[in-house]
Order: structure tokens, then C-alpha cells, then sequence
């Protein structure tokens, strides 16, 4: 057997077990992970995965950026990165953060408790659309 039959067959087996919105799913979360994110201050400028990303947060145009790997700093504002991030599962849950639905593990309330245990605010005008956007999210 060659390579492309073995590379069609295992196409076929994920499809008949996952079916084609499974294999669109994965394909995605592949480019999804393979997306850089540009943190740059005035003295400094990090490289991060937008798939290592926990959320943002901003005071004033000072912005933090929570990753698994640490926190990173870059100037700006959060209209402007949910802009460039909503397209990788990034919401607002309350005025001065957004949070990436795949971190998410619990929404309790007005918490949220990310898969790192950390715990943010869910504001009541935010709260809607969130809860709707993460049960949604796993499908």
C-alpha cells in the first residue's frame, strides 16, 4: 500500500468515526495552532501561539497578555485584539478582559474558571452571549 492510499484510508476512517464536520473541526484547530500572536512594548517584542493564549486583559492601553507560558505586555487596545482574535474563539466576559472559550473549564455564576484554576469576571452584559458561545464551543 502506498502513502496516499494510507494517507486516504485514514482520511476515511476519521470521517466515517467524526464524520465531515469532525475532520473541518480538527483541520481548523490545526491552523488555529499554528497562528503566531505579536506582543510588543517600547524595550521588548514576544512571539506567542494564539492557542497558548488564556485571555487579555487592559487598564488604560496597557495590556497583559495570560498565557500558560506567563504573562506578556504589549499597548493597545481590547476593541482592537478581540477584533484580530474572535476568529479563534475570543470573547469579551466583562469590559477590561477577553477570554478564549477553549480555556474556559467552568462558568459559575459571574466567575469563569479557567483550566489553569485561575478566575475572572463574567459581567451581566457579557453573560449571555458567553454561556451561549461555550456550550456551543465543544460541538
Amino acid at each position: 500500500m502506498n502513502y496516499l492510499t494510507q494517507i486516504q484510508n485514514t482520511i476515511s476512517e476519521f470521517i466515517d468515526q467524526y464524520g465531515v464536520s469532525g475532520l473541518e473541526q480538527a483541520l481548523q484547530l490545526y491552523r488555529d495552532m499554528q497562528q503566531v500572536y505579536i506582543c510588543q512594548t517600547k524595550t521588548s517584542i514576544s512571539r506567542l501561539r494564539i492557542c497558548d493564549i488564556l485571555y487579555l486583559q487592559i487598564n488604560g492601553h496597557h495590556m497583559d497578555v495570560h498565557t500558560a507560558h506567563g504573562i506578556f505586555h504589549k499597548y493597545g487596545s481590547l476593541n482592537n485584539e478581540l477584533q484580530l482574535l474572535s476568529s479563534y474563539g475570543f470573547m469579551k466576559c466583562n469590559q477590561s478582559c477577553i477570554v478564549s472559550l477553549q480555556k474556559i473549564r467552568t462558568i459559575e455564576g459571574n466567575r469563569i474558571f479557567l483550566i489553569n484554576n485561575e478566575c475572572l469576571h463574567l459581567s451581566r452584559h457579557y453573560e449571555s452571549k458567553v454561556l451561549i458561545a461555550f456550550s456551543r464551543n465543544g460541538k
